[in-house]
Parts: structure tokens; sequence; C-alpha cells
């Protein structure tokens, strides 16, 4: 996987909790999550640095972990201040455009996603 992959799905797992409120990155790593889950993650990450490659080239590390941030709403992400202005403008209406993606654990251990 690229920085930018690897970068979103830390993200994701730190800043994602399991039902007893536990950050998922406690117990689990990239290794945990579901097949077709991590896929769409791929996927997902492939395409936003497809569209903005010119905005985030600098700083794919940065970039794919405020990919994340941005697009569940947290408290962080492009808009924050790490990013020229115009640009993190630009790159939050982006990922707000993929929509929020939600990790649980299912009952085998695994961690899947969810959208909306």
């Amino acid at each position: 996987m690229d920085e930018f992959t690897t970068a979103y799905i830390e993200a994701a797992l730190w800043s994602s909790n399991d039902e007893n409120d536990v950050p998922l990155d406690r117990d689990h790593t990239a290794e945990d999550i579901a097949a077709e889950t991590k896929l769409r993650m791929i996927e997902d990450c492939t395409e936003f640095q497809k569209r903005h490659a010119a905005d985030i080239t600098e700083n794919p590390t940065q970039a794919g972990h405020d990919f994340w941030l941005t697009r569940n709403g947290h408290g962080a992400g492009f808009w924050d201040g790490d990013w020229s202005e115009d640009v993190g403008e630009r790159l939050t209406s982006a990922s707000k455009e993929f929509g929020f993606f939600t990790l649980y654990v299912g009952d085998d251990g695994l961690v899947y996603g969810l959208n909306g």
C-alpha cells in the first residue's frame, strides 16, 4: 500500500471505537480489516488521490490521514490549518463527496465498514 492509504487506514483504526468505546487500534491492525472492506478503502483512497494529486503530492501521509478525518466529520482534517486555505477548502469539499464510512468489529473479530 502507498503512504496515503496506509495513513488513511491508521487514522481509521485509531479514530474508530468498538462497542465498548475502545479505539480499534488497541486490538486491531490493518491485517484485521475484512478483505472487502480493505478493498473499498483502497479504492476510495486511489480515487481521491487520482482526482487531487496536484494538491496532495507534497504530503501524502498527512493527506491520507486528513481524508479519513474530514470525510467522517472529525474535529480535524484538511480545513484545520495544515493546508493552505484554498487547498484545504477544495480537499474538504472533495472529502465530503465520499460520504461517511464507519468501521465496526464483526462477530468473527474482523473489522468491517459501512457507508452512511
